[in-house]
C-alpha cells in the first residue's frame, strides 16, 4: 500500500536522514526495541489508540481491562452495547463519555464502510483510508495514524507533542504543524513499519521521561547529539557523523518500557 498523501516536505538531505537515524539507533542501543503496541487483536489497538487520547497510558490499561473483563472488545459485542454502559466502562481513560461517542462512531463508520469488518477494511489504499478515519467525529491525526501503523501496518509515521518538542530541541524541526512534521519524517526516513513503529514509540520513551517541558539533559541518552549551546536552529552537532556513537549515548540510563502519554 502506498503512504499519505503529503505536501512537500520543509527540507530533505541525506544529512538530515542520518541525524534522524542517528537518534532513533541511539535510543534502540540504550534500552532496546520497545514492541509497541501493546494490543492483543486489531481492535483493541484501535480502541487504545482512540482512548488514548489526553491521557497516560496507565488510565487507558485501566479503561482496557475493564473491557476485556466485561468481554467488550469484540466489534460484534461493543456495536450493540448501550453508549452509557460503555462510558462507565472507560471512566478511567477521562473524558469517558467524549471516547464512548468516539468509539461508537467508529464502529458506525466500519459498519457503512466495510460491513463491519476489520479485514475487509484493512484492504483500503492507505489514502483512502485516512481520509475516511479523519471524516470519523473526532479523529484527530495523530489518532488516525496511529490507527494506521499500528492497527494496520501502513507506513506512517505518528507524530505527536514529544516529537515537536525532540526535534525542535535538536535543530531537525521543519516547522509548520502535524503534517509538515509528518511528512518530513515520511521523506526523510527509510520507508520501513517496523522502523516508523519503534522510531514514534522511542520518541514517547525519551519525551516522557527527559524530553519534557523542563528538560533532563544531563542524564538523558539523546544529550551528546545537542547542537551546541543548546536547542537552536541552525547551530552546529556536537557530535560529527561518521564518528562513533559517543559512550554516553550507549550506555543504559533508565530501565525500559516506553508508557504513552497522549
Amino acid at each position: 500500500m502506498s503512504g499519505s498523501g503529503s505536501p512537500t516536505p520543509a527540507c530533505c538531505s541525506s544529512l538530515t536522514r542520518r541525524r534522524l537515524l542517528l537518534l532513533y539507533k541511539t535510543l534502540r542501543d540504550d534500552h532496546g526495541e520497545l514492541h509497541w503496541w501493546p494490543g492483543r487483536t486489531r481492535f483493541e489497538i484501535i480502541a487504545g489508540a482512540i482512548l488514548t487520547q489526553n491521557t497516560g497510558w496507565r488510565n487507558v490499561e485501566k479503561a482496557i481491562t475493564a473491557l476485556r473483563d466485561h468481554t467488550w472488545l469484540r466489534v460484534d459485542v461493543m456495536r450493540t452495547l448501550p453508549e452509557l454502559k460503555l462510558a462507565e466502562a472507560i471512566r478511567a481513560s477521562g473524558y469517558f463519555r467524549q471516547k464512548a461517542r468516539k468509539l461508537k462512531a467508529f464502529l458506525r463508520y466500519l459498519d457503512a464502510r466495510h460491513g463491519g469488518r476489520l479485514a475487509r477494511m484493512a484492504h483500503a489504499h492507505t489514502d483512502s483510508l485516512r481520509a475516511d478515519l479523519l471524516g470519523i467525529w473526532e479523529i484527530g491525526p495523530e489518532t488516525a495514524d496511529s490507527i494506521l501503523l499500528y492497527a494496520f501496518n501502513r507506513p506512517v509515521f505518528v507524530v505527536d507533542a514529544y516529537t515537536h518538542r525532540i526535534l525542535h530541541r535538536h535543530a531537525l524541526h521543519p516547522g509548520g504543524g502535524y503534517e509538515e512534521v509528518r511528512c518530513f519524517l515520511e521523506e526523510n526516513l527509510p520507508r520501513r513499519i517496523g522502523l516508523y513503529n519503534d522510531f514514534h514509540a522511542q520518541l514517547v520513551w525519551v519525551g516522557h521521561r527527559f524530553c519534557r517541558a523542563d528538560p533532563r539533559c544531563d542524564s538523558c541518552p539523546l544529550a551528546c547529539l545537542l547542537p551546541k549551546g543548546g536547542a537552536r536552529p541552525g547551530s552546529p552537532a556536537r557530535y560529527r557523523f561518521g564518528d562513533p556513537v559517543p559512550r554516553r549515548a550507549r550506555r543504559g540510563h533508565v530501565l525500559r518500557r516506553a508508557g504513552r502519554t497522549g
